[in-house]
This record gives structure tokens, C-alpha cells and sequence, in this order.
């Protein structure tokens, strides 16, 4: 299969690459290398002959159509967006511009394409999402695919609006899609403004271990090469129009989360004194929501589809995986916003 994806050099993006490379597909990454951009992460796979990299923005049509015209793809798999809901809290226009215009633009190139060749029924577009569009939960339920959309983010917001233009795509034009709405993601390669390795790279420079608020905020975490393997099992045998919540089956407060990981770091990597001494309750962001939790019945018996690891062993390989790559994520913490707190403007 020849695979357009879109933000590849991105945290997931970049996983999904690896994985799709390393399975025989043929891949064109297209990235515009913002400040969460790496191409570090894809060295495992640059010299692979079924991979090409083109730098290009997702917003500029031009260049869109130019990619689809030349790569020739069986299908699209769109990550690029910005996603850090902090810094949408702080700049909500980038966020407005990638996620919803970017998303719209290469729609239009992607219909224009396949109207172009007679709409193919082996071509397909899927477009990747959050499960923070449904909002907020309570101590009990979880999101299914049914669940009305609800967002309390100038990010979650974003990717509403842009499951909404696929999902119109699809409707109106006869687009084939797929969607899917995935849990938080965590692994190797993870941008270091966000909250696992926040946690682990703080600890590591014995810096406090902030946690926003109480520290009761409850996340379903989905390991990385677990959420890459699903979405291109949803790619080739997802049903056309239908959506898929993806999740890893691993709930946990946020100070359950720093205090697992402060305690495979006092077993991995031993200082003076146990990391948890480190943990900091600061204030917590605006609209933060109470819980989420993905109800995975679907992509399971629909596709037979689970996660490979526990939240402990996916912790354990994260954890030494950035023991072991230091060069790699010191580098990145002089990009700008990395290290500083976020989200504060309301």
C-alpha cells in the first residue's frame, strides 16, 4: 500500500511511519517541521527505499495537490495538528488554522484526487483524533463511538471541528473514510513539554515534579507503537464511514501516574533520596477535564484489536528508553515553550 501521512515527524506520526516502513508499506511523510517536529525520530527508517520525506504545510493546497499527484496514494493516514492544550489555551490560532483549515485543505486535495481517477474503491482517508472531543466524564461511564461531542479546549475544539469536516466529506462527496479517537498516548520519542516525560526528565535533574491541581485527573494511557499498530489495522480493515475509539485499557489519576513512575526511576536509575519527594501540586490549567476513559468494544470485536502492554510495562520500557537517549531529548528542551508552564491565560 503507498501511504501519504501526514505530521510523520511528529510524536505518533513518527510511530505510525516506523511501523508502516518496517511493514513493506510504501510511505511519503509530509511534515512542516514545527517546533514538535523531529525527523530524529524517524533515523531507524530515512534510508529505507519505501520511504520519502517532503516538507510541506498541510494549510498550502498547492502543495498538497503536488504531493498527491506525485506520490500516487492508495490511501491517507492525516496526524499533522497541533496538539498541546496549553499552548492552545495561550495561542488558539494555530490551533484554528492546522486543525480545521489544514484538515479542510487536504480534504479538498484528497477528493480532487480521487474524483480524478475515477473515485477508487480501494482508496481510503483516515483521519486521526482525540477522545478529549467528548468532554469531560464523571467517576463512572466511558466514551463510545456514540458519545456527543463536547469539547472544553480551544484544542479539543479544533479536532471536533475537524472530525466534523471528514465525517461532511464522507457524507457529501462519497469520500471513503475512517476515523478513530485515541486515549493519551505515551512511549518513546514523546516531546518533552508533555506530562510523562515532564516527569521523568524533571526527576532525572532533580527539579520538582509539578502536577496540575490535586493531581485527580484520571486518563486512559495508550502506549505508542500500541496506538500505531491499531491505526493502520483500522487503515486496512476498518469499515468505510465508521469510527473506531482506540484506547489502552489503563486508567490512572495523574498522581497514581508520577508516582509509578517516580518508583521505576528509584529502581532504574537510584539517587539520593525517593523521587516522589519531588512531586508539587501547582495550579491547576482552565477547563482541565475531570476524566476520560475509552470504551474499546468496537475496534476489539470489529477488528480484534487489543493493546500489547500494561500501563506498568509501557511505563518501564518508556522510562529506560529515555535513560537510554539523552542526546536526543536534550536537544529538544531549548525549543521554545519547553520547560516553561503553559496554559495559565484564561
Amino acid at each position: 500500500m503507498r501511504i501519504l501521512v501526514t505530521g510523520g515527524a511528529g510524536f505518533i506520526g513518527s510511530a505510525v511511519v516506523r511501523q508502516a516502513v518496517t511493514d513493506g508499506h510504501d510511505v511519503l511523510n509530509v511534515d512542516k517541521l514545527t517546533y514538535a517536529a523531529c525527523l530524529e525520530n524517524l533515523s531507524s527508517v530515512e534510508e529505507a527505499p519505501n520511504y520519502t520525506f517532503l516538507k510541506a504545510d498541510i494549510c498550502d493546497a498547492d502543495s498538497m495537490a503536488a504531493a498527491f499527484e506525485g506520490f500516487q496514494p492508495d490511501a491517507v493516514m492525516h496526524l499533522a495538528a497541533e496538539s498541546h492544550v496549553d499552548r492552545s489555551i495561550d495561542g488558539p490560532g494555530a490551533f484554528i488554522e492546522t486543525n480545521i483549515t489544514g484538515t479542510y485543505t487536504l480534504l479538498q486535495a484528497a477528493r480532487a484526487y480521487w474524483e480524478k481517477r475515477g473515485k477508487p474503491d480501494n482508496f481510503r482517508f483516515h483521519h486521526i483524533s482525540t477522545d478529549e472531543v467528548f468532554g469531560t466524564l464523571g467517576a463512572e461511564g466511558m466514551f463510545t463511538e456514540d458519545t456527543p461531542y463536547a469539547p472544553n479546549s480551544p484544542y479539543s475544539a479544533s479536532k471536533a471541528a475537524s472530525d466534523h469536516l471528514v465525517r461532511a466529506w464522507s457524507e457529501t462527496y462519497g469520500l471513503p473514510v475512517v476515523l478513530s479517537n485515541c486515549s493519551n498516548n505515551y512511549g518513546p520519542f514523546h516531546f518533552p513539554e508533555k506530562l510523562i516525560p515532564v516527569v521523568i526528565l524533571n526527576a532525572l535533574a532533580g527539579k520538582p515534579i509539578p502536577i496540575y491541581g490535586n493531581g485527580e485527573n484520571v486518563r486512559d494511557w495508550l502506549y505508542v507503537e500500541d496506538h500505531a499498530d491499531a491505526l493502520l489495522t483500522v487503515l486496512q480493515r476498518g469499515e468505510l464511514g465508521r469510527s473506531y475509539n482506540i484506547g489502552g485499557e489503563n486508567e490512572a489519576s495523574n498522581l497514581e501516574l508520577v508516582k509509578m513512575i517516580c518508583s521505576i526511576l528509584d529502581e532504574l536509575h537510584l539517587g539520593t533520596d525517593p523521587y516522589a519527594d519531588l512531586i508539587t501540586f501547582v495550579a491547576d490549567r482552565p477547563g482541565h477535564d475531570l476524566r476520560y476513559a475509552i470504551d474499546p468494544t468496537r475496534i476489539r470485536e470489529e477488528l480484534g484489536w487489543r493493546p500489547s502492554v500494561t500501563l506498568e510495562q509501557g511505563l518501564r520500557k518508556t522510562v529506560q528508553w529515555y535513560l537510554d537517549n539523552e542526546v536526543w531529548w536534550k536537544a529538544l528542551q531549548s525549543r521554545i515553550g519547553v520547560g516553561e508552564r503553559l496554559g495559565l491565560k484564561s
